[in-house]
């Protein structure tokens, strides 16, 4: 399986993943160009894409979707909750699949499983994507780790992390109070901090790479959320492949997880 964070942030947000032949989206936050211009950037034609799934119906993750969709003509696959409230952001596309939150569902070769996450929108959720060989979590835009989060995660090959802010950046930045609040609150976003607790939880001898997402371009800095969460990961037994960053302005590193054994939850 391969996968890259085609950018991540609340200027956009998109995930290219990959197996046996297969390809689809995770969010499309970006025009439609821009997707384009950041999977040629990877060596991947748009066209071979087979489908765009989204987690939940703010614009910095579905603003492309639509374009997409009509363009190449791939079915949107979201809840029932993302697509009403994406209703009017989608219009008229070639095909709609609902899925219900919680309920695996297959996608060629991939099994796809969307589970709740913690945010202010409508039933947002995030995914545990498998090809029978390798596990790919994807969890962002969450204010929260809930015990369904973490047992979900549990046993990944490969995991996408929110890794938003730094507290103190982000009080003694330009952000209002009410603002501040929200993205402290259990439905905004994680902090440096928990995302490095949440990933050192999740450690294990299967667990290949780890990609922080999602970091806040004016309460965040690279180095400090990398700095952050490979201090979390010094006291753990097992060894990590590799951490990287995801970035907003371009796409990021084109991962490969090699077929790996035993790496799931049902």
């Amino acid at each position: 399986m391969q996968f890259c964070v085609l950018g991540s942030g609340s200027k956009g947000n998109a995930t290219y993943v990959a197996a046996q032949g297969r390809a689809l989206l995770i969010d499309s936050g970006f025009s439609g160009v821009e997707i384009e211009r950041r999977l040629a950037a990877i060596g991947v034609e748009t066209a071979s894409l087979a489908a765009i799934l989204l987690t939940h119906a703010h614009s910095d993750h579905i603003k492309g979707a639509a374009v997409l969709a009509r363009k190449y003509k791939l079915p949107i696959y979201a809840n029932k909750g993302t697509l009403a409230a994406a209703a009017k952001c989608l219009g008229a596309v070639p095909a709609i699949c609902e899925f219900q939150t919680g309920s695996s569902f297959p996608l060629h070769h991939f099994h796809i499983h969307p589970f709740a996450v913690c945010h202010d929108c409508v039933d947002p959720v995030g995914f545990v994507i498998e090809n029978g060989s390798c596990a790919l979590g994807y969890c962002t835009d969450t204010g929260m780790v809930s015990r369904l989060i973490q047992h979900r995660l549990a046993g990944c090959n490969g995991l996408i992390i929110e890794c938003n802010h730094d507290p103190v950046m982000l009080k003694n930045g330009p952000y209002p109070l009410h603002l501040q609040q929200r993205v402290r609150s259990s439905h905004g976003h994680l902090a440096n901090e928990e995302a490095a607790r949440f990933v050192a939880d999740l450690l294990h001898d299967g667990l290949q790479h780890v990609v922080l997402a999602h970091l806040s371009e004016t309460n965040n800095h690279p180095d400090l959320a990398y700095d952050t969460v490979a201090a979390a990961l010094k006291s753990g037994k097992e060894a990590l492949t590799g951490i990287s960053l995801a970035w907003q302005d371009r796409a990021g590193e084109l991962i490969t997880l090699v077929d790996c054994a035993g790496h799931g939850e049902d």
